[in-house]
């Protein structure tokens, strides 16, 4: 199994309630922020979504920059992956990405409040295992 593979594993195995990550954005006056967040679903290192208010201080900063990171670390890896990030408000998707813990949260997938914010990995940096390797993935626009 290569590196890229090692990270998606590892990656697929931190979502849900009580499974965090590092979400970075830049705030308004343009320094970076930092949240601890649980992670819904992702494809690998190619996407990851998440689940949030949608008046919280994250859609906010998104909405004025789609710039993010995120960044998934243990004892034994280092998984840093930047890109861009969409608040997302479709019923079905936010269906799709409900997860047990978020009634904690929101009334259900369709409550008004509710909303998911998409991440594309444009690029990453990543360290398992004392093994590093970084680089930037495929635009699929072109």
């Amino acid at each position: 199994m290569n590196i890229v593979e090692k990270a998606s594993r590892i990656i697929s195995e931190r979502t849900g309630a009580l499974s965090y990550c590092s979400l970075g954005l830049i705030d308004a006056d343009g320094f970076p922020t930092i949240s601890t967040i649980s992670t819904s679903k992702t494809k690998g290192i190619e996407w990851v979504t998440f689940c949030t208010g949608i008046n919280s201080n994250k859609v906010h900063r998104i909405k004025a920059n789609n710039r993010a990171s995120v960044n998934y670390s243990g004892t034994d890896y280092n998984i840093t992956l930047v890109g861009t990030i969409e608040c997302i408000t479709d019923t079905t998707v936010k269906a799709e990405m409900w997860y047990e813990g978020l009634e904690n949260h929101f009334s259900g997938p369709d409550d008004p409040d509710f909303c998911v914010l998409c991440f594309k990995t444009k690029r990453y940096n990543l360290m398992i295992d004392w093994e590093e390797v970084g680089a930037y993935l495929p635009d699929e626009s072109k």
